[in-house]
């Protein structure tokens, strides 16, 4: 490899680490501005994204394994969601000691709309890649939440 195609590849790694620093800075503060428009803490608005993706009801537990949180920090952000109207707490019918946190469909229709009002210029974003560009971006998020999943296991694990 000569001089010039290692310094081509490092000059892309410095750039592609400061865009990533930018895009991962700017989602969050997309999030906080989306959270704080709903009313909502920003852990809390990933979390009902999250159930979103959910077959069906689920237990607080299950809440604690999507978000990372411990048990009690799940517990009160499923007191935070039932407040705002968000979910539902129900006893399971199969075994009355569990406790199924369900989303309210009425409340997921106004965060929905409110999507779906935000939406129209992402998708416009990605009117400029074509298929095989979707498909790498797409495998690319793919890994990244693997990646992430990882290195948030490292790092609540003291494994640095």
């Amino acid at each position: 490899m000569t001089q010039k195609s290692t310094s081509g590849r490092n000059g892309l790694m410095d750039e592609l680490s400061t865009a990533s620093r930018r895009y991962m800075a700017s989602y969050a503060l997309f999030n906080q501005a989306l959270a704080d428009h709903l009313h909502l803490h920003p852990t809390d608005l990933q979390c009902l994204n999250l159930l979103g993706l959910e077959r069906g009801p689920v237990t607080t537990g299950r809440i604690a394994e999507l978000t990372g949180l411990t048990t009690g920090s799940a517990t009160r952000l499923v007191d935070r969601l039932e407040r705002a109207g968000y979910i539902t707490r129900e006893r399971d019918t199969e075994d009355r000691r569990r406790v199924l946190v369900t989303l309210v469909p009425e409340r997921m229709a106004e965060f929905g709309a409110l999507w779906q009002k935000l939406n129209g210029a992402w998708y416009e974003m990605f009117d400029a890649y074509n298929d095989d560009e979707i498909a790498l971006l797409t495998a690319h998020m793919r890994r990244t939440v693997e990646l992430s999943a990882a290195q948030i296991e490292r790092l609540r694990g003291g494994r640095l």
